[in-house]
């Protein structure tokens, strides 16, 4: 579910642009012209035109071909990603969620097989892996009263539920980490958040789950400015509120990364993580007993 206020991230437009403008600069230092370029390839010139311009998308063949004309082999892995995030980068919600959210997330279910190592930050809400039924309930509400979409939230809800089975798979690995000012979001009621909080608590102890809380007073080393998973080494999704984004060129999924192993660096872990949770679910028990004035 969409819940993050970043950005709109470029379109395919813009994606495809920026992939031309990358094979002009390995054309470029290659010495040659564009009709000489377009000659070395027996390609007609308005077909290299096109694609340094962006007004076509090239063809895994068609990599393949410049990286070697240009004698840049080496960019050929980088290229292909680039290419192949074209169609997957930029999936407006509206679109992904046409026919409710149970689909959506039945469709997590595959990569989170195939993943191993699950790295998550989340600045404003407990990662879907770790919700309760409520807490979930009050997301996928959310989602469908701002997109206007199918209300199948109670399906929804018991995919998510599914899809923590996962949690108690043997080689799964979860590394997740969030501010406590997440934990704090009036999100939901308070009972529900409480409860949430609880969950979050108990599911620290699970063998394979490293839990780090970000307490208010520390001081960090990068920004929060969104949240973000990531599979492996092989995929970065982030959520927006009108896209998903599927960032898969490893120069992005390097750079997450390294956003990541920062933002884990000053986390609270294990025991101190959850005094953190504890407080937190004592200030919201308090405000909850106190009468209103």
């Amino acid at each position: 579910m969409p819940a993050n206020n970043t950005s709109d991230a470029v379109s395919v437009h813009e994606a495809r642009t920026a992939l031309g403008k990358r094979l002009r600069q390995l054309r470029q230092s290659s010495g040659m012209t564009g009709r000489q370029f377009a000659a070395s390839l027996a390609w007609a010139p308005s077909k290299v035109s096109k694609i340094e311009n962006g007004r076509q998308t090239p063809t895994d063949d068609d990599l393949r071909s410049w990286a070697r004309a240009s004698a840049h082999e080496s960019e050929l892995d980088a290229l292909l990603a680039s290419l192949h995030t074209l169609e997957l980068q930029y999936a407006e919600w509206r679109h992904v969620l046409r026919a409710g959210h149970r689909p959506a997330q039945e469709q997590l279910l595959e990569w989170e097989q195939r993943t191993r190592l699950f790295r998550i930050f989340e600045s404003t809400v407990i990662p879907g892996l770790l919700q309760t039924a409520e807490y979930a309930r009050a997301r996928f509400h959310e989602s469908v009263r701002r997109l206007k979409g199918p209300n199948d939230a109670d399906e929804a809800v018991a995919v998510r539920l599914r899809r923590q089975e996962i949690l108690y798979r043997r080689g799964k690995q979860f590394h997740v980490v969030m501010p406590e000012a997440a934990l704090r979001l009036r999100l939901c009621p308070v009972d529900t958040l409480l409860g949430q909080l609880d969950r979050l608590a108990s599911a620290s102890h699970l063998p394979n789950v490293r839990l780090g809380i970000i307490a208010t007073a520390t001081e960090y080393t990068v920004s929060p400015w969104h949240g973000f998973w990531m599979y492996d080494d092989r995929r970065v999704v982030i959520e927006t509120f009108s896209a998903e984004l599927d960032l898969r060129q490893p120069q992005e999924i390097e750079l997450y990364g390294d956003a990541f192993e920062q933002l884990a660096g000053v986390a609270s872990y294990d025991h101190a993580a959850r005094q953190v949770i504890g407080q937190v679910m004592s200030d919201l028990a308090s405000e909850a007993d106190t009468p209103s004035s």
